[in-house]
């Protein structure tokens, strides 16, 4: 490298030094979403001490930097998706049978507020919120009508759900039965990561402790009985929409793992059963090399947690399976048709970082839940990338690229620092409870805020290039509204179901399934009983409010 490092500094003094004198650089502040400085130009020389089998190996291989599967897309395109989901199951099932008309393979499935939270439609917590956000699922016969005429044995459902998990993750069981299709051939994912709710996103029930032992009875249950079902999807997302840079979401998704492993063998589980079905969630920012950089640095940091940490042996434990998507956070209001090109970037993040599903936003998102049109470009942008654009022919494109191995190097170091601090705290529960990682996101979020306000940070049409009147975009566009009457709608359908459903089953499997809580028992086979009997959420969530209470957020100063 000697030659080189003279060579370098030949050409900085000669053909640089020139070229500054007659046209200077910006007046920017190089650096990366995440504040890592951005140098100028990268060589080998960043890379010395780089070394290519044990840091970056073959796809497929440890400590799979360059992917988790030896072919990746030459093999498998990533399972495409949008989120989706609003109103009644019927308007639900009507959305998902167009998607699926359109090409898409995987359906991802988004709840109404009330439903979140475990609470029916009639309960007075839910008014003004049923079928506003999601759609409204309060039993087995909703779940039924939602996946009316599609195949549970052929489609992969995602769920993003958590607090209560179990109560959905046993109706779609119930439902799939119900189609014929036993729980061995159901695919799919519950996001089931209740951790992220207490620092960023806010829809708990329950105490964590109580709350970790739900999520560990899915991931158990599911090891068991549904075995092609991604049990738990740690997601650091929500870290990053919340205000996290790349590194702190990327540091507090993998200390949300390690403690859902560690209570996980505390129940007598072993790694090498429940791991193999654990996938992880990761926002798509704005900087493309820093989002590229920080999957492959995940998937090599996890790799090594697993191996070192908890001396897993089986190679499918290593794997850090990727479903990225579209932050909302990255989407502006003004001048909306923009953000078709920022979701574009998006994927295209998620392509050459190597990522297993990819979600992409509808520009339209900011305003309302997506119309079909929205929904349809969103998903032909990834079918463009995937089809057009040569971007799968081979596998990790980017890799050996100076800046983005660099990058990836730094992300990696800078997020094992946050872990080494985690640990010294006790752990991410402790962390949580003292208020380190609220914290550290607020801080990130401030420090991202007043570059924006400042105007070094250019957002397009917010604080740079703006249009200075805006037509109204309901004028332009079709946006979508949902039904006033949905919430009618819904209260009436739950009161014929109480009306119909045999009482006495409902009653009987709900007293067994109180049993079951303060037996400890894994409460799953219980829930699918009461699912089963049409036992609403509403009266399933309340037995274990009875028993466990509901968590009080902390005020962290």
């Amino acid at each position: 490298m000697t030659n080189l490092r003279d060579t370098m500094l030949e050409w900085e003094s000669t053909v640089l030094k020139k070229a500054l004198s007659r046209s200077p650089e910006r007046e920017e502040d190089f650096q990366t979403e995440s504040g890592i400085p951005v140098k100028r130009l990268y060589t080998p020389l960043d890379l010395e001490e780089t070394h290519y089998e044990n840091d970056l190996g073959f796809p497929g291989q440890y400590p799979f930097t360059r992917g988790v599967y030896p072919t990746m897309y030459r093999g498998r395109l990533w399972t495409m998706r949008n989120y989706a989901g609003f109103g009644t199951a019927e308007d639900t099932n009507k959305r998902f049978r167009y998607l699926l008309e359109q090409g898409m393979v995987g359906l991802s499935m988004a709840f109404d507020l009330p439903t979140q939270l475990g609470y029916d439609s009639d309960d007075p917590l839910a008014e003004g919120s049923v079928g506003r956000v999601g759609v409204a699922v309060d039993s087995l016969a909703d779940m039924e009508v939602i996946f009316d005429g599609i195949p549970l044995d052929k489609v992969s459902t995602s769920m993003t759900i958590n607090a209560p998990a179990t109560v959905l993750l046993a109706m779609y069981i119930a439902a799939g039965e119900k189609q014929g299709v036993p729980r061995e051939k159901l695919m799919g994912t519950t996001q089931n990561d209740i951790l992220k709710e207490f620092i960023a996103r806010g829809t708990y029930i329950f105490p964590p402790e109580p709350s970790i032992r739900l999520a560990l009875d899915i991931v158990e249950f599911c090891a068991e009985s549904v075995p092609r079902w991604n049990t738990m999807n740690i997601a650091g997302y929500h870290f990053r929409e919340a205000g996290a840079n790349a590194i702190q979401e990327l540091a507090f998704t993998l200390a949300d793992a390690i403690t859902y492993i560690e209570k996980a063998r505390e129940r007598g589980l072993d790694v090498d059963f429940f791991a193999p079905r654990l996938s992880y969630s990761l926002g798509c920012y704005m900087d493309l090399f820093e989002e590229v950089a920080k999957y492959r640095a995940a998937r090599r940091l996890f790799a090594k947690i697993m191996k070192e940490r908890f001396k897993a042996k089986d190679p499918r434990s290593y794997l850090f399976r990727i479903f990225t998507g579209s932050c909302g956070s990255t989407l502006v209001s003004q001048q909306p048709i923009n953000n078709i090109v920022r979701v574009t970037v998006h994927a295209l993040m998620g392509i050459l970082g190597g990522d297993q599903a990819i979600h992409t936003a509808c520009w339209d998102e900011g305003y309302a839940i997506p119309s079909e049109d929205s929904a349809r470009i969103a998903l032909r942008t990834q079918q463009i990338l995937a089809h057009e654009c040569g971007l799968c022919n081979t596998v990790d494109p980017l890799g050996g690229s100076y800046y983005v191995e660099s990058l990836t190097n730094e992300i990696e170091n800078r997020a094992s620092e946050y872990l080494e601090k985690i640990d010294e705290m006790g752990g991410m529960l402790n962390a949580i409870n003292n208020g380190f990682v609220y914290r550290e996101i607020q801080e990130s979020s401030v420090r991202f805020q007043e570059r924006v306000d400042s105007g070094k940070r250019v957002i397009v049409g917010l604080n740079k290039f703006q249009m200075p009147e805006e037509k109204d975009i309901e004028e332009e566009h079709d946006i979508f509204e949902v039904d006033p009457g949905v919430e009618d709608l819904q209260k009436k359908k739950l009161k014929e179901l109480k009306a119909k459903r045999h009482g006495a089953n409902a009653e009987k499997a709900l007293a067994e399934l109180k049993k079951a809580i303060t037996r400890r028992e894994n409460l799953m086979p219980a829930i699918i009983e009461a699912v089963k009997s049409y036992a609403t959420i509403g009266e399933i969530c309340g037995l274990m409010r009875e028993e466990w209470g509901e968590f009080k957020s902390p005020t962290y100063i």
